[in-house]
């Protein structure tokens, strides 16, 4: 067993991978550590140019597109790690950016997965919307950054520079114990991409683990390499699976209560669409709560598995506001303006 094995998957990135590969192999592999890409199905010549170009690179061949989610739990079936590390393909990192994020997991057997400060590429002084300085939710299920509320991104002035305990670690660079990860079943698939990795971390709360932020190491992320902010594909997924979300982790106190209002809180979004004239976007919202409905015999036996193999009920660290309400009618824009209050502590 190898002590980390850092895993990149890709899908059709050969020119992220050509942009920033050299510089993960030189920050990255060493005796203890050694770097994975598993690639769903790309066509783009991109693992030609890794086995000709990059020897030093295992390569994990998943013959299709499986998703992030899937993709993932198919390749770290065949990773022996005591740690694996989710990297994207469209992450820059810096010089040391590991060492701190493995130090930490040595030192807290009691932490799942932890994070580093995730700063936007293009805009390298601000935050970057995928994780920033660590993920919450509020109380309806919507997710929101230390750093990063809703669309409004902070500049990174020092002001999250303290390691913390957060609610989830962003999948674009995520540190995980491998015995958690098995533990808690990894990622659902069926979310396909987006939010999988707040869906398990639920699942690390609920078992007794922490999931924490850990600043001291720092990357740099492109963001929307895959799918771009804007698709009505990456709408879908994240109206669709955010109800996958509630469903399957929220306590059976407040499950009814929050879906319901959950879904009124779509039903204005989708309103807000058509108002934009963004009707592909409306018809997203539409077709997640229709395949919501559809998988609920499935959802059903997916929340009794949760139940089963997470005992603790807790909704810890969930955010005991609405996001919505805070930034659209309170005009509250930052983390720290939210004046912090869990549902549970």
């Amino acid at each position: 067993m190898v002590k980390t094995a850092v895993v990149i998957l890709n899908w059709n990135g050969i020119e992220y991978l050509k942009l920033f590969l050299d510089k993960v192999i030189s920050y990255t592999v060493n005796d203890d550590t050694i770097l994975y890409v598993a690639d769903n199905g790309s066509v783009d010549g991109s693992v030609e140019w890794i086995s000709v170009s990059h020897k030093e690179v295992k390569i994990i061949r998943l013959g299709k597109n499986h998703g992030f989610a899937g993709g993932y739990n198919l390749a770290l079936e065949q990773v022996d790690a005591q740690y694996y590390v989710l990297l994207n393909s469209d992450i820059e990192v810096t010089k040391g950016w590991l060492h701190p994020l493995i130090n930490y997991l040595d030192n807290n057997r009691d932490v799942a997965s932890c994070q580093p400060k995730i700063l936007s590429y293009g805009k390298r002084d601000h935050f970057e919307y995928a994780g920033a300085a660590g993920g919450f939710i509020d109380r309806y299920g919507y997710p929101l950054c230390r750093g990063r509320i809703l669309t409004c991104i902070e500049k990174d002035t020092g002001q999250y520079d303290n390691t913390t305990d957060i609610f989830w670690s962003t999948g674009a660079c995520m540190a995980v114990r491998a015995e958690a990860w098995k533990k808690c079943g990894g990622f659902d698939a069926d979310f396909f991409a987006h939010m999988e990795e707040i869906d398990l971390c639920w699942r690390f709360h609920r078992s007794g683990y922490r999931v924490s932020y850990v600043p001291q190491s720092s990357v740099y992320h492109v963001g929307g390499g895959t799918l771009p902010y804007d698709s009505p594909f990456k709408t879908y997924l994240n109206f669709r699976n955010s109800l996958f979300l509630l469903y399957k982790n929220l306590p059976d106190k407040m499950i009814k209560r929050i879906l319901f209002i959950r879904k009124i809180l779509d039903g204005i979004a989708a309103l807000f669409f058509m108002l934009k004239g963004q009707f592909r976007s409306v018809g997203s919202v539409w077709k997640a709560h229709k395949d919501y409905y559809r998988e609920m015999d499935h959802l059903k036996e997916k929340r009794k598995i949760v139940k089963e193999l997470c005992r603790k009920e807790n909704a810890e660290m969930i955010l005991n506001k609405s996001i919505v309400f805070e930034f659209y009618i309170k005009r509250h824009r930052t983390y720290a303006e939210l004046k912090t209050k869990f549902l549970f502590s």
